[in-house]
């Protein structure tokens, strides 16, 4: 971005109006922590400026420096011309009250299961004392499994991802928490090295994007590891393999949940005999999924 696109901006207030023009007329994509360009440029302002993220307006007639005008310019650059996501310019991202470390290793944190967590699945699984062992399925950087250790402080957590690359960002997440002697860090293929483990609650976000899909996803989108993102061709790969092997690793009485984004006709039509629950978020009403053991047993 040249000085002489942003010589003349001098505030906060210049440079908040700037950047939600320009990601305006650049047609940037979001939904990686924020749904509009106005709230994606407050967010990278305030974040490059360390200011609270939550108070903007005392700040928007603030004078920036020639140094601080240079770094918002080089961040706005990187945003607009290389369509990075927010995300991954400040190697943070929030799911409520927690924040998480990210980079391009993992997908980018945002999942309805984690606005269910806990009060919403407390009618299918019980209050903070009722699970004892829990697994979350595709960790990715872990979001969830903290989560759940907060939620469920007497539970010890699998948290298993087939990559690498993701458990080293996750085992980063679980240290800044202090939750290494809690949730525990599983390279495994699915269930594949989970050979005689038994849960109380299984969750998973697996990836569930179809062919079809993942052909028209924004760069912004493509940013993330594809591994994270694409579920075959009607998204539910991994889904298919969760559904079937499930019931060996839920206790008697333990639940299942699965989000599966907008593939909800195509997984009733798949499983046609399993009594699925369709829980409604804040956000949404048909991506989220939760079955009893004993209800998946001999249906998948």
């Amino acid at each position: 971005m040249t000085s002489t696109a942003t010589q003349d901006l001098v505030t906060l207030r210049d440079w908040l109006r700037f950047a939600v023009t320009r990601f305006g007329e650049r047609g940037l994509s979001f939904g990686h922590g924020t749904t509009n360009a106005y709230d994606e440029a407050a967010y990278l302002l305030l974040h490059a400026l360390h200011l609270p993220l939550d108070r903007l307006d005392p700040f928007l007639d603030a004078r920036l420096t020639q140094a601080e005008r240079a770094e918002l310019a080089h961040l706005l650059d990187r945003r607009i011309e290389e369509r990075i996501p927010a995300a991954y310019l400040t190697h943070e991202a929030w799911l409520g009250d927690f924040r998480f470390y990210v980079d391009e290793r993992v997908l980018i944190p945002r999942s309805f299961i984690a606005e269910l967590i806990p009060d919403g699945l407390e009618p299918f699984v019980g209050g903070g004392d009722a699970v004892g062992a829990a697994l979350d399925m595709c960790t990715g950087s872990g979001c969830l499994a903290i989560l759940l250790a907060h939620a469920y402080p007497g539970a010890d957590v699998d948290a298993v991802d087939v990559s690498a690359d993701a458990l080293a960002v996750a085992q980063r997440n679980v240290a800044d928490y202090g939750l290494a002697d809690r949730v525990n860090l599983i390279r495994s293929d699915l269930f594949g090295n989970l050979s005689g483990k038994n849960y109380d609650l299984i969750i998973s976000n697996p990836p569930y994007v179809t062919a079809l899909a993942m052909e028209t996803l924004p760069p912004e989108y493509l940013q993330e590891p594809k591994l994270a993102l694409a579920g075959g061709d009607d998204g539910l790969d991994a889904v298919r393999t969760i559904l079937k092997e499930a019931p060996r690793h839920l206790a008697i009485g333990g639940m299942l949940v699965v989000e599966v984004g907008h593939n909800r006709a195509a997984t009733e039509i798949a499983f046609p005999r399993v009594p699925f629950v369709w829980v409604e978020t804040a956000t949404s009403a048909d991506s989220v999924f939760v079955v009893r053991r004993e209800d998946l047993a001999g249906n998948v």
